[in-house]
């Protein structure tokens, strides 16, 4: 397989140098060059045409956000990985950053020794490198099998298989739900993107609460909630401890907490517990959690999503979810950015519908008002 071409961009040679090493370090990856502004970044990005770019978002000539807005207009843009500081303006940049279609970041280490910067820098980007080696090596072995297939005989055509639809619907095996009272997402890499294109299309007159886990590190899911109040009817806004659950919100766990329902005082009305409680699959916020206190308050009442993202979080708590009568929604692998999530829920059965990601918030609206 050919190596992973990569183009590392930051203003600080001290970033370059690090994240360069790294990926010197990773087998199957090629750093190419490296440039230290926007300007001849999107010039070598022409002439060396990387699969891979390392983006520093604050930079002189052009800024990352700039750049990314250049490289939507090639016919093949590279994957680009942000670098972001975990700061407040850091993270609003960054949120704009992964909604115009940046594949994912990675926090700048801003302490430390240098052994023990590359050595961060490197957990948080060979997961990334890892998913880029098997779609390329998906892509070769889909044009493979289109040059085989164009060599054989012409008889042989009539015999192919049909294409199989795309979107097929799993039916429902339980036999009666109510209206769904309590939607619940979980959503990882590449999830501001499809986010802020399909929060927009629910209604304001939503009577459901939505509650969204995206695996992000603190700060983030506060700009993220923001950025999609912006945009959205709904109100959305980062959770807090106490909030109740209610018609027409949207809640976004905090990131680096735990997200759960629990039931108020007078055992009738429902609210938001933020903990502290250990990650689950990695992860925290965790879907699993969140899933599982739906599973248990909102029996027959509730409605799981499970979106784009790396890894599996989110797949035992809708089995849950499921047991208990709620509608599965799962969003369909040729619009993820990462089909990780949502695999399993589609490939064991328990999702209702699979769909894409134009299509859920349609789906999610005919739970709530079915």
């Amino acid at each position: 397989m050919e190596n992973i071409k990569a183009l590392v961009v930051d203003d600080t040679i001290v970033y370059r140098k690090i994240v360069g090493d790294v990926l010197k370090e990773i087998p199957g990856v090629e750093v190419v060059g490296s440039a230290n502004n926007g300007k001849i970044a999107l010039s070598k990005i022409r002439s060396l045409q990387p699969d891979l770019i390392t983006l520093d978002i604050e930079m002189p000539e052009l800024n990352g956000i700039e750049v990314l807005q250049e490289l939507k207009k090639l016919p093949k843009p590279p994957i680009v990985i942000m670098l972001s500081t975990l700061t407040q303006q850091g993270s609003e940049m960054t949120i704009k950053a992964l909604e115009l279609g940046a594949f994912d970041f990675i926090a700048k280490p801003d302490d430390g020794k240098m052994a023990d910067n590359m050595q961060k820098v490197k957990d948080a980007i060979l997961p990334i490198i890892n998913i880029l080696k098997r779609r390329k090596e998906t892509s070769l072995k889909i044009r493979n099998k289109a040059v085989t297939a164009n060599k054989k005989p012409a008889q042989f055509s009539e015999t192919a298989p049909k294409d199989t639809p795309p979107h097929q619907p799993v039916h429902p095996k339980n036999a009666i739900r109510a209206k769904a009272e309590v939607i619940g997402i979980g959503i990882s890499t590449g999830g501001p993107n499809a986010l802020t294109k399909m929060i927009p299309m629910l209604p304001a007159d939503l009577k459901a609460t939505v509650l969204i886990v995206q695996h992000m590190p603190p700060l983030f899911t506060a700009s993220l909630a923001n950025s999609l109040n912006n945009k959205s009817a709904l109100e959305v806004k980062e959770a807090q401890d106490g909030d109740i659950i209610e018609p027409g919100k949207i809640l976004i766990a905090p990131g680096g907490k735990q997200m759960k329902i629990v039931a108020a005082a007078d055992g009738i009305t429902r609210k938001i517990k933020i903990t502290d409680d250990p990650p689950e699959n990695s992860c925290k916020p965790s879907a699993d959690y969140l899933f599982r206190s739906i599973a248990q308050h909102y029996v027959g009442r509730s409605t799981g999503v499970i979106m784009t993202g790396m890894g599996s979080d989110g797949s035992k708590g809708l089995v849950q979810m499921k047991n208990n009568g709620s509608f599965i929604i799962a969003q369909n692998e040729e619009t993820c950015t990462v089909y990780g999530m949502p695999k399993e829920p589609v490939e064991s059965g328990i999702a209702d519908i699979v769909v894409p990601l134009e299509s859920i918030a349609d789906e999610i609206i005919k739970t709530v008002i079915s």
